[in-house]
């Protein structure tokens, strides 16, 4: 599927969604939320993807944040309307069976931000710059940026959402915020080797991981330990332990 903002590329079990024709810094308005939503949910029903990126069109933003000309003409129904409507679509993303990475590249703000937390995986270039300005414009940071203070605690996430200032890449790992920063020349290197490793491993065990992380999110540690022991049990079902475990031992050499 390829729509007038949502292009997406294949290649093999891979798959590469990219956020296109949204102004230079890609902004998300209801259309593209719209498209994007559409394409996750397809992404999950397909069982022969094995990992996806998520990326916006260029190096100038990842996404920019949500459309200011839309929400300029909100009223409140229209706009918890349009805020549903994001929301949705950061459920979509955390709820994909497979592993989502986050390409992140120049600007990351305010509700592509929360798009990007949604992502299992975020992979930034050195020259990004991530904020949650929504204060700045009269507006609460909302929906998924509740996810923060489990994220990066309560101090720094304090901090961005009542200052609305931005910070660089170094601070976001730093913070937690991102897992990885790299130059910018070696982002997309960086993305096809991990993109690479997830191919390589068995498609349930990443799937079944996917799916107690998101559990584990809103249970207690002993609940997600006992319901935990059930789902190792099941993964030997699959027959993915024992091809992996095999290959494992037959690479290994005995000590001399």
């Amino acid at each position: 599927m390829t729509g007038p903002f949502v292009s997406l590329h294949r290649d093999g079990g891979l798959l590469v969604v990219e956020l296109i024709n949204s102004e230079p810094l890609n902004i998300l308005g209801s259309g593209g939320i719209e498209e994007l939503t559409h394409a996750f949910r397809t992404i999950s029903a397909d069982n022969d993807i094995r990992v996806v990126v998520l990326r916006g069109a260029g190096d100038a933003a990842f996404i920019g944040g949500a459309d200011i000309h839309e929400m300029v003409n909100l009223q409140r129904s229209t706009a918890e309307v349009f805020i549903r409507r994001l929301a949705g679509l950061c459920e979509a993303i955390r709820s994909c069976p497979v592993a989502v990475i986050a390409r992140l590249a120049g600007w990351c703000l305010g509700g592509g931000l929360e798009v990007a937390i949604c992502c299992d995986l975020r992979i930034a270039e050195a020259g990004a710059k991530f904020g949650m300005p929504e204060v700045a414009v009269g507006i609460p940071s909302v929906i998924h940026s509740a996810m923060l203070p489990a994220l990066i605690g309560a101090s720094h996430s304090a901090w961005l959402l009542l200052t609305g200032e931005t910070i660089d890449a170094d601070t976001a790992a730093g913070w937690g915020l991102v897992h990885e920063v790299v130059a910018a020349d070696e982002l997309d290197p960086r993305i096809t080797e991990l993109t690479t490793k997830l191919s390589g491993f068995g498609t349930a065990a990443v799937r079944q991981q996917k799916r107690l992380l998101n559990k584990w999110f809103d249970m207690t540690v002993h609940a997600a330990i006992e319901d935990s022991v059930e789902q190792f049990g099941l993964s030997f079902l699959t027959g993915e332990p024992q091809q992996h475990m095999r290959a494992f031992l037959s690479r290994k050499r005995p000590m001399s």
